[in-house]
């Protein structure tokens, strides 16, 4: 019999968007496909237009806000598949999307990760940037869990398919994580697979400058989320490969994240820094302008980043004061 595949859509407040990802999933060519959406807790249209629906096959769940992971590990429990589609409620994927893995997953079996052609847009899929992302490849866990910190790459939810035995042999979603939490995830997946395998004929949508999603939010909670989620996988990298490569991505990844962090939370780049250090140190430098490198040079990256910042409050607050024409 041809396998079910469960696509598992998490949503909160995405009344905007949720259609359109629930008609990309419905278009899906893949023969068995079934649709499972938890609401948590949205307070706009979210859940109505989900359960609209329900005539068309799609299993509609509702809970209180308890965050993304609760909601995913619930559409897991509720779903019935023997593959796994996590898509976040903004998020598209191409009609051929699951077909295309599903026909490299049974010719390989599902030990693997399985992963595809992902590509950033706003607004319409015709502007989406399709530049080739760093992990869109065959690759060793491993290597892969090495490059995706020394380089900051990243593989957005819905560009994996996985069987349900690998999801389980990974383990759930860890509900105390905001930020990072797929990043984390993940990671668990792909150490716990036999590698990632991609397929180049599969293409997944992520939606970016969403107002109000998750990852752009910078609250003392999203970055401690960031700074769990990194330390978790730094630790699990070294365990599984001790040594100067993965010692140095692990010291790149929380290098940055120490440049992100400022001056929002000065504390924990501070600590991001001292791990860095502790790992060997890095040669990773702040991104930033002209302007930014400049002062940079001079007063160093600390001053030039709250320059940074203000300015773009302030740029916030001029455009907040005067209406849009």
């Amino acid at each position: 019999m041809t396998p079910l595949v469960s696509i598992l859509i998490p949503a909160h407040n995405a009344g905007a968007w949720i259609a359109e990802t629930i008609d990309s999933c419905l278009a899906q060519t893949w023969p068995r496909i079934e649709v499972v959406v938890v609401d948590d807790g949205s307070t706009d249209s979210t859940l109505n237009i989900a359960r609209s629906y329900e005539s068309k096959g799609v299993r509609v769940f509702s809970q209180e806000n308890m965050g993304a992971s609760s909601a995913r590990n619930r559409a897991w429990d509720e779903s019935r598949g023997e593959w796994l589609q996590f898509l976040d409620a903004d998020d598209l994927l191409e009609r051929e999307k699951v077909a295309a893995q599903m026909a490299l997953a049974e010719a390989l079996g599902g030990d693997f990760a399985y992963c595809s052609r992902w590509t950033r847009f706003s607004g319409s899929i015709a502007g989406a940037d399709h530049t080739p992302q760093p992990l869109c490849t065959d690759s060793d866990p491993l290597d892969w869990l090495i490059i995706k910190l020394r380089d900051d790459a990243m593989m957005h939810p819905a560009a994996w398919l996985l069987s349900r035995s690998l999801a389980e042999a990974a383990g759930r979603w860890d509900g105390a994580l905001t930020l990072d939490d797929d990043g984390e995830f993940f990671s668990r997946v792909v150490i716990a697979s036999r590698g990632v395998r991609f397929c180049s004929r599969a293409l997944s949508y992520y939606r970016s400058n969403t107002p109000g999603s998750l990852s752009s939010r910078r609250t003392r909670a999203a970055w401690l989320s960031a700074f769990r989620s990194l330390t978790l996988t730094s630790e699990r990298l070294q365990s599984l490969r001790p040594g100067q490569a993965a010692r140095s991505a692990a010291a790149n990844a929380f290098q940055r994240l120490a440049y992100a962090a400022y001056p929002d939370e000065p504390r924990l780049a501070r600590r991001c820094e001292e791990r860095a250090v502790a790992l060997g140190g890095t040669d990773v430098r702040p991104g930033g302008g002209r302007i930014f490198r400049a002062v940079a040079a001079v007063a160093g990256w600390r001053v030039a980043r709250r320059l940074q910042a203000a300015r773009a409050r302030a740029s916030a607050t001029d455009k907040g004061s005067h209406p849009v024409r």
